[in-house]
């Protein structure tokens, strides 16, 4: 099996002086490896290395530098018989082949790359190694290459044939033995030997040899237990290893009081793991113990390590054993004569500790020969006695005297003595004491779910969101919040991109536990959605922003904190204040969705008090899409109220009233019969009760109106009623206000804009937008309080007048209605111009709406208008091809699409279907619109005309 192989180097083709090629005899955390010359001509370079014995090879590890990487390394072997000249001029090498070794960008040039390549066995004493030319990267500025390890696996000749030429070529046959090229032991492997502290390394090694005694032996128990002592001392080795680099990092920064610390921390680590491990036992230096093949509880299972000493915990005890040493020689004659309880309970009063966060015992945390010096006494047990146990041996000793009070030293003397080692060590201590400080690297799966935040923001950004320091994070939210305000870094990505990548950063950071953190992440969407996404973020960007941090924050505003739900509800609606996220419609349906009885009661209440505050803020909408509506708001309110929880039950009687005072009959409907039966139930007798002071509080202004009217014969100078007044300027009847109101109630997401008609827009469409435009003014402007409101103002103020000019009501009555026409399709209908103006609106095939600003306007006139006219103008382009007006987002799509053709010489173009309209100024259109069939892609050929 193949066994590590003990080389020398006797050549290189240079070398740095501060690398020298001799660092590659050996293995160790330590090492520092062999390194180029800077800034050398001198290509490629070549290291030669001899076997101390012949040896059949096998196996060759290489161990990369982190940056200063080679692209490749060719592997040569040469075989010299005693009799044979040995020297590198002399040397004829056979080629293996080469490693390829890769530039190590995805790691960032922070992990070095071992390459383990096996070869057909082959003897040979030499090994040439040929490095290429350097990776470039932006950390090796003088084009050196470097090689921190190399080792060498295979099998020692002990008698090679001397002169036989079949001696180096006798290898090239196959392996006949697939366990030829396993390894003999871990120990031969590179890594144990680079990352393993030495002196662990070698109880191993002994213990390996001890392993394979006992199975010859058949000790089974005895090798089981070397066994996992092997694995618990390679980790603890691996611990070791890291402090040892940490130990000569602060000796290369001449910061020697933490390389005094580094060196106690490891005397102490190493002693505690050797003791908890009984390897003195298990080593049998003394013969063979009978111990050893009887089961016993620490390595019944897999042994556990004893947590190593920080960095603080080595200061405190350093500055405690310096204290012992500095006593006076008779306190310390004092000791030796007192007895064991006296001195157990003087120590404990006389020498407290000088820090109490030390509370590990040397049980567990055995002394250094350096503290074992300064700070034992020949008869105590443990080296500080505050460390000691503080239980008092002779019980029947008094706890205290006053002679010992008097004999005790003054804290502020006894502090005075070590006041300047105290803050040498448990200074530096402080600053080291935690080893995860550092930022955490990105694994590859979060280098993947980051690659778009990574290529905006950078990688250290990055990492600051992934750090396991909760500084880090808040240091991250506060840059990228930076960012998004033009404070840190350059736009060199689209504002789409950045959009996107705050946002993937973001729903991590709403999700931490930590509460500063999570503050940072709302202030941080509020700025990402408040000042950088109006005007530069498009509107399918926002809605997958909005997607993305929505569900979180909602699962945040049920949180168990107060703190924590109050600030996700801010959050949210000032997500819904941003003007792109109101205009789609993003958070008001979710909020709106209905509550059932099963929803946990602090987000059923979130929900319903966001949802409140969403109504008294935007208002009641007619947009089906908004969320708003009356019917959602009502079907929420009604969901809620009959929730288990009285506070959710409140919020929902109060948007229910918010909907009552402007559709009272659409809330009833969704309610119960309001009878006896019903206000049985003190949920729905309360609920009705509120209805009914809204009703009264509706008929009270109604009154006073009316007997305004009637005080100024019949309202027509009042100021007080602007209805009334508008009526009787505009010259309409009271019919007319009503289907006036009507009409108003139809209300579209946007009213039409008085912008300029295309020149194939006829005069009768400007009227209806002129009409329907000022009835749509007047419900925003606040006269007309709701459809039913206002419909019983009128109601009553008919009446009043019917009362007191019946002659004239009754010749109005009595009146025919007018003939009515559309002058489009050749519609005809009998009433007033309001049904005229509802057919335009509704039922005409010959107009349509336009999907962005909601304009009604013609057919053939709505490619013009969306590219000319419309709020969203700049949205659209014309197509060269087909003519038809498309979005810019979607405009390669429509290049692939088989409607899109070349249109024919004299036609139009439809677009509602698509297809061809022929002779359009010769009543193309009309045919094409108003025909049996109708255009297939027009929603209103099926309606009633």
């Amino acid at each position: 099996m193949a066994r590590k192989i003990p080389f020398n180097v006797v050549f290189a083709s240079g070398e740095d002086p501060d690398f020298p090629a001799s660092e590659l005899n050996t293995h160790g955390p330590t090492v520092h490896g062999w390194r180029s010359p800077p800034e050398s001509a001198t290509t490629p370079f070549d290291i030669i290395l001899r076997f101390q014995k012949p040896a059949k090879i096998c196996r060759i590890q290489v161990l990369a530098h982190q940056y200063l990487i080679p692209q490749k390394i060719e592997l040569w072997l040469h075989y010299s018989p005693k009799s044979m000249p040995s020297t590198p001029s002399s040397q004829c090498f056979d080629y293996l082949g080469f490693v390829a070794l890769s530039d190590n960008s995805s790691t960032n040039f922070k992990s070095r790359e071992l390459q383990s390549v096996t070869v057909s066995p082959r003897n040979g004493t030499h090994l040439k190694l040929r490095l290429g030319p350097p990776h470039k990267n932006e950390y090796n500025t003088m084009g050196q290459v470097a090689l921190i390890a190399i080792n060498v696996l295979g099998e020692i000749i002990e008698k090679p044939e001397e002169g036989s030429e079949s001696a180096s070529t006798a290898g090239a046959a196959p392996l006949s033995d697939s366990n030829e090229n396993a390894l003999a032991s871990i120990c031969d492997d590179l890594l144990f030997s680079m990352y393993v502290e030495e002196s662990i390394a070698d109880i191993i090694r002994e213990m390996e040899r001890k392993k394979g005694k006992a199975v010859n032996d058949e000790r089974f128990e005895y090798a089981r237990k070397l066994k996992l002592c092997m694995t618990a001392l390679r980790n603890a080795g691996e611990r070791l290893g890291r402090y040892s680099l940490a130990k000569r990092q602060a000796v290369q920064q001449e910061d020697f009081t933490t390389a005094k610390l580094r060196k106690e921390q490891i005397e102490m680590y190493r002693d505690s793991v050797l003791k908890h491990l009984e390897t003195d036992k298990l080593l049998e230096k003394n013969g063979v113990l009978s111990e050893n093949d009887e089961c016993s509880d620490l390595y019944s299972s897999k042994p556990t390590l004893p947590s190593p000493p920080s960095l603080q915990d080595v200061a405190n005890l350093l500055a405690e054993a310096h204290f012992a040493a500095t006593l006076s020689p008779k306190s310390q004659h004092d000791d030796k004569s007192s007895t064991d309880g006296g001195s157990s309970s003087q120590t404990t009063d006389t020498h407290p500790s000088t820090s109490q966060s030390t509370k590990r015992s040397h049980d567990e945390i055995p002394n250094s020969p350096q503290l074992s010096r300064i700070g034992r006494s020949p008869n105590r047990g443990s080296p500080i006695s505050s460390q000691g146990s503080l239980r008092r041996r002779n019980k029947s000793a008094p706890k205290n005297s006053y002679e010992d009070y008097e004999e005790r030293a003054i804290p502020a003397l006894r502090h005075s003595h070590t006041n300047e080692f105290l803050r040498e060590c448990q200074g530096t201590a402080l600053l080291d004491s935690d080893p995860n400080r550092g930022r955490s690297r990105l694994n590859d799966r979060e280098r993947r779910q980051a690659a778009l935040p990574i290529l905006v923001f950078g990688i250290d950004l990055v990492e600051q969101f992934y750090s396991r320091q909760f500084q880090d994070r808040e240091d991250g939210l506060v840059r990228l919040r930076n960012f998004l305000r033009g404070q840190e870094g350059d736009y060199t990505a689209g504002a789409n991109k950045i959009a996107r990548s705050a946002a993937l950063l973001l729903h991590r950071a709403v999700r931490d536990a930590v509460y500063s953190v999570f503050s940072q992440a709302t202030e941080t969407v509020r700025v990402l959605f408040l000042e950088f996404v109006p005007s530069r973020v498009s509107p399918n960007e926002v809605a997958r922003c909005v997607d993305r941090l929505l569900p979180e924050l909602l699962a945040k505003s049920g949180d168990p904190s107060a703190r924590i739900h109050t600030l996700a509800q801010h959050t949210i609606l000032s997500i819904a204040a941003c003007p792109e996220v109101r205009e789609q419609h993003l958070v008001a349906p979710a909020l709106s969705r209905t509550v059932g009885s099963g929803t946990h009661p602090r987000l059923a209440l979130s929900r319903m008090q966001m949802l409140e505050q969403l109504v008294l803020s935007q208002g009641i909408s007619t947009d089906k899409q908004s969320g708003l509506t009356c019917r959602a708001l009502s079907e929420c309110g009604c969901s809620g109220i009959h929730h288990p929880a009285e506070p959710v039950r409140k919020v929902a009687e109060r948007v229910l009233l918010l909907v009552y005072k402007l559709n009272p009959r659409l809330v009833r409907k969704q309610l119960p019969p309001d009878d006896d039966i019903t206000r049985r139930n003190l949920l729905y007798r309360q609920l009705f009760t509120e209805f009914d002071k809204l009703d009264m509080q509706r008929k009270k202004e109604m009154l006073e109106a009316n007997k305004q009217c009637a005080g100024n014969g019949g309202g027509g100078n009042n100021p007080a009623s602007p209805s009334s007044n508008r009526s009787e300027k505009q010259g309409l009847s009271p019919n007319e206000l009503k289907s006036k109101n009507n009409r108003s109630n139809f209300n579209f997401q946007s009213r039409p804009q008085d912008a300029q008609s295309s020149p194939m827009r006829r005069s009768e469409t400007r009227i209806l937008k002129s009409k329907s435009g000022h009835s749509i003014n007047d419900t925003e402007n606040g006269t007309v309080n709701g459809k039913q409101e206002y419909n019983e103002k009128v109601k009553q103020t008919m009446n009043s007048q019917g009362s007191r000019k019946s002659s004239n009501s009754n010749s109005e009555s009595l009146e025919e209605p007018e003939t009515i026409r559309c002058p489009f399709c050749d519609w005809t209908g009998h009433g007033d111009q309001s049904l005229l103006d509802k057919h335009y609106w509704k039922v005409c095939p010959f107009l349509t709406k336009c999907p962005q600003c909601s304009q009604v306007l013609e057919v053939a006139a709505l490619n013009y208008h969306l590219t000319n006219e419309c709020e969203a103008k700049a949205n659209y382009i014309s197509c060269e091809r087909c003519t038809e007006s498309v979005h810019k987002g979607l405009y390669e799509l429509h290049l692939m699409e088989d409607y899109c053709r070349e249109i024919r010489t004299g036609a139009a173009r439809c677009p509602l279907c698509h297809d061809d309209v022929h002779l359009p100024l010769d009543g193309g259109w009309k045919l094409h619109l108003l025909s049996i069939s109708g255009c297939p892609g027009n929603a209103r050929r099926r309606s009633k005309i």
